[in-house]
């Protein structure tokens, strides 16, 4: 096991803090706090954004509440039939929210150059992500279990900061991660059902269903960004070493994807896409 990672103080002395009473600072708070529940409950957001042309600060680790416990590698989802497996995969999906949330406001501060109609909109995926932290924290406590009783990977944050633009991180976050999440709250969902967790099930059907607008929204300002959706301009804005067959669970849930923009031939692209396919 690592301990969570150091918030690399001198790095983080050379980046101008956001005002207080800023959305900026809300998001720069938001990530670095420590505290478990100021992840869940944050303040309410405030009014202003900042004015003027506002620095990019990359921040380079969350903060991490003491109650998660930072692996390398965290062990894989097994058998659900028992009531600590399930915690478990659900854990495992609390703090995919949690990263989620962290790295939309990560992105507020990161691309200040963007419009603020697309960083206002990333600020409501976080709220939304911590929304469903919530949802998530409730049915581990219903399973006998807390947060905290699991390891966790910081699989996003290894990964997410190296995009460099905001095209790449809607790329990424949106098109990649985010739909992945449509075949992978489906999948979660019909096998708590087939272990008669129907409450865990329904759990997942409503998280699936509300990515369908994160993925919509990351649609919308990849072609803003960079040009109608294609699969291979889509490929090429993810940042090394990130792959379509990291985006995608098995079999594509081509309805909820099509709700969220995706076009029939990004689908068939998508599906058919191997690692050594020309000019992968």
């Amino acid at each position: 096991m690592r301990p969570s990672r150091p918030l690399a103080g001198a790095s983080l002395r050379r980046v101008r803090e956001p005002l207080h009473g800023t959305i900026e600072r809300w998001a720069w708070d938001y990530v670095l706090t420590r505290s478990m529940d100021a992840k869940l409950s944050p303040p309410p957001l405030p009014d202003a954004w900042e004015t003027g042309i506002a620095p990019a600060r990359r921040l380079p680790a969350p903060g991490r509440p003491p109650e998660l416990r930072v692996v390398s590698r965290a062990a894989k989802t097994r058998g659900l039939a028992a009531p600590s497996g399930r915690a478990r995969a659900l854990h495992t999906f609390f703090h995919h929210e949690l990263q989620a949330a962290e790295l939309m406001a990560w992105a507020v501060l990161a691309f200040p150059e963007t419009p603020r109609e697309f960083r206002a909109g990333l600020v409501r995926i976080a709220l939304d992500e911590i929304r469903h932290m919530h949802l998530y924290a409730e049915q581990i406590a219903r399973l006998g279990f807390a947060v905290g009783g699991f390891p966790v990977r910081d699989w996003f944050w290894e990964r997410v900061p190296h995009c460099p633009d905001a095209a790449s991180f809607v790329a990424t976050m949106g098109l990649g991660v985010e739909s992945a999440n449509l075949e992978h709250t489906a999948s979660f969902a019909a096998r708590f059902r087939a272990v008669g967790d129907e409450e865990g099930a329904r759990t997942q059907e409503l998280i699936g269903r509300e990515e369908i607008g994160h993925v919509r929204f990351g649609a919308r300002w990849f072609e803003a960004f960079r040009s109608p959706l294609d699969f291979e301009t889509w490929r090429r804005a993810l940042p090394s070493p990130l792959s379509p067959m990291l985006m995608r669970g098995r079999p594509l849930h081509r309805e909820a994807r099509r709700s969220a923009g995706q076009t029939e031939r990004f689908l068939d692209e998508l599906d058919a896409w191997q690692p050594d396919s020309p000019g992968s």
